[in-house]
């Protein structure tokens, strides 16, 4: 697989890589050092390789469907909890933060960030699972691969190339989340190798931002109580850290709203000291790659607290009636879904029956992966109710 570079930067561009040069450190990726994209195209006029990655990713159809899936509640109780979209942008702000105490390329931080749930099926995770199960003879489902899948083949906005023609390191970042190194459409990135620094600070920044957050959506959906919370070692610190700073009488949402900075911060925090600590010496993204361990990372103590949140949360809140009860229904429709396609494949869009060089439950995949929860709810009620 081989990518191409511009041969000549822009002026504009020639002069931010020098500004680079003077401001990234040694283990950053440099723009200018990019591999280039699949299929060459000149540079920019005035915008730099990953800020086009960005934009890109932005104005894509996938990027759009996420306000409208599933990042824990299926079909929520109001408008302020979260979905994949907003949980994107909360990882986004937490990964330019650290990215640029770091003095990484906050450019491609923020790529990578953005496209890092794209391929994020209807109905949160009990939608992976069931595609996972519905296309195991063909390879399987997961939401990192499709997100690749769909960048690199499946969005449709230029004429002279498929997918959305990113450089090669978003893409790399993309596959190397995979949990399938095995697979074929991950092993052209050299799945061996470590993340960037960058792509390390996404991986963070999204653990972080789904273990704070979704706190925060079951206390508004009546999940959780403070009670409750405060069995939790980490919460009951930040409780305190958060009343030493807005007062004793915080009760309420504003409670939840100060423990819920306080976590974020101390975590934040943790995370650029003690990935300033593992980065000093390094010189290059050479040993970033080749590293004995990640270099983005949490201080022990802290991500041992961590820890016991996420395991509280997976007790109390994703395995929570309320919650089940939701995402199983969100599985039968899309079990019902694809098999009716698989029966009748007829009745897939136009732009799904076409290329039969692909496996009609990829096909079928694809198709009900790109669905929002509210269209593949409509459609099944038109198709079965």
């Amino acid at each position: 697989m081989s990518f191409h570079r511009p041969l000549t930067p822009s002026l504009a561009n020639a002069r931010f890589f020098e500004v680079e040069r003077q401001l990234l450190a040694p283990y950053a990726m440099h723009t200018e050092n990019s591999l280039g994209r699949r299929y060459g195209e000149r540079d920019h006029e005035y915008r730099p390789a990953y800020v086009r990655d960005r934009d890109r990713i932005i104005h894509s159809a996938a990027f759009r469907r996420m306000a409208y899936k599933t990042q824990v509640f299926v079909e929520q109780p109001n408008d302020h909890h979260r979905t994949r979209l907003t949980h994107t942008l909360e990882v986004v702000q937490i990964a330019r933060t650290a990215s640029r105490i770091l003095k990484l390329n906050e450019d491609l931080t923020e790529a990578v960030a953005l496209a890092h749930d794209l391929g994020h099926p209807p109905f949160g995770h009990a939608g992976e699972r069931i595609l996972a199960e519905l296309t195991e003879s063909v390879g399987g489902f997961e939401h990192n691969r499709q997100g690749l899948r769909l960048v690199e083949q499946l969005e449709s906005r230029y004429p002279n190339f498929p997918g959305l023609n990113l450089t090669y390191e978003v893409l790399e970042s993309m596959a190397l989340h995979s949990k399938r190194p095995d697979t074929p459409e991950v092993q052209p990135y050299q799945p061996h190798r470590r993340m960037l620094a960058e792509c390390q600070v996404v991986d963070l920044a999204d653990s972080i931002a789904y273990s704070t957050h979704d706190i925060d959506d079951a206390v508004r959906h009546g999940l959780l109580t403070f009670e409750e919370l405060k069995e939790v070692e980490l919460w009951r610190w930040a409780e305190e850290r958060a009343k030493e700073s807005y007062g004793n009488d915080l009760e309420g949402k504003q409670l939840t709203r100060g423990v819920i900075r306080s976590l974020i911060d101390a975590q934040v925090g943790g995370m650029i000291a003690e990935s300033a600590r593992r980065l000093e010496g390094i010189k290059s993204t050479e040993e970033v790659r080749h590293a004995s361990l990640n270099l983005v990372d949490l201080p022990h103590e802290i991500s041992r607290l961590k820890g016991q949140l996420q395991t509280f949360l997976f007790q109390r809140v994703y395995r929570h009636e309320a919650v089940t009860r939701r995402t199983n229904d969100g599985e039968k429709k899309i079990r019902r879904l694809f098999e009716a396609f698989l029966q009748d494949p007829s009745k897939l869009p136009e732009k799904y029956r076409r290329d039969d060089a692909e496996p009609i439950e990829r096909r079928i995949c694809d198709y009900i992966a790109s669905m929002t929860d509210r269209f593949a709810a409509k459609l099944y009620d038109e198709m079965f109710v």
